[in-house]
């Protein structure tokens, strides 16, 4: 078996977390400077998601501290889920920040109220778009060092804050200058669909990971086509797959001619392991090799063949 522990990425997901933080904190103390000067309903929704927003990052923050332990005695796999449960938390505080936005813009517009200290509302938000625009720019850099699954909700959180600012801005400025608070407070409600869409994307990512979806098709092929690049390994099957945090954990047998020694085998395996790792760095795998054509058949299905059938080739 060979495994890879996420040591590697970690100081990447550290740094990036701490950042979100960070801008959290400095976004909720101008839009609430914001909303005090303009008492702007879209101002306000964009106050209770960046405090949510801090919630979601110190929970990103622990998270993927806590997912890049070692495995121990009680977590033989490690603790990679720790972001998938990230990402259901974070999932949840958007769909309460969802509702409560929906709640005031409803209320807002049947009851409108005028939009004060316009000027001071948009810097805030023109402010607010910056921030937030680097904040994902930075995101993205370290999501392609360590595919990290808390970072990556986090990020498809504040992408999400992105657009919704562009939205609050229309909204204030339609309430301050243009003597419409009713499109102000339809500004809010547009936020709160959009909160509500994204957070639907992580709870599918989250439960995706929880319950342990295969990879994808694409990733599929790669494995296969990766473990039979050497002819003396003429089939795959049982072959399964799952996501834990950056960690792909791969399991599969393979055939083998069944006149090789021990230490031949050993050494194709290691070989295939290694070819794998070329193609997934951060994965757990796992091999077992079987004498050709002596494997009796199994029930159990396997990712990619549904009715339990050899991988042969390199398609799935």
């Amino acid at each position: 078996m060979t495994t890879t522990a996420p040591d590697d990425v970690d100081p990447a997901t550290r740094s990036i977390t701490r950042l979100s933080v960070g801008v959290a904190v400095v976004l909720i103390a101008l839009k609430a400077f914001a909303l005090g000067a303009s008492g702007s309903v879209a101002i306000l929704a964009s106050l209770a998601d960046s405090a949510l927003d801090l919630v979601a990052s110190l929970t990103t923050f622990f998270a993927v501290r806590w997912a890049a332990a070692p495995p121990d005695a009680e977590h033989r796999y490690g603790h990679g889920k720790g972001e998938a449960m990230a990402g259901l938390v974070q999932a949840g505080l958007i769909f309460a920040s969802a509702l409560f936005i929906g709640w005031e813009a409803v209320r807002q517009i049947f009851d409108p109220r005028p939009v004060t200290s316009g000027y001071w509302a948009v810097l805030v938000v023109l402010v607010s778009i910056a921030l937030t625009g680097w904040l994902v720019w930075m995101q993205d850099r370290a999501i392609q060092r360590s595919d990290s699954m808390a970072v990556k909700a986090d990020r498809a959180h504040y992408a999400a804050d992105l657009a919704a600012s562009a939205v609050v801005l229309i909204g204030v400025v339609s309430g301050a200058f243009l003597a419409a608070p009713g499109l102000d407070a339809a500004a809010g409600l547009i936020v709160a669909v959009w909160l509500f869409w994204g957070a639907l994307g992580l709870l599918k990512e989250a439960a995706d990971h929880l319950l342990d979806r295969a990879v994808s098709d694409a990733d599929r092929i790669a494995i296969t086509t990766a473990v039979l690049a050497d002819p003396r390994i003429s089939g795959i099957h049982q072959l399964r797959s799952r996501m834990a945090g950056p960690v792909t954990m791969i399991q599969m047998h393979v055939d083998l001619e069944p006149s090789l020694t021990l230490e031949d085998a050993h050494a194709i395996i290691v070989g295939a392991e290694q070819r794998l790792l070329e193609a997934f760095p951060r994965a757990d795998i796992l091999i077992h090799p079987d004498p050709r054509g002596r494997t009796a058949p199994k029930a159990d299905l396997q990712d990619g063949a549904p009715d339990g059938r050899k991988e042969r080739s390199g398609a799935v």
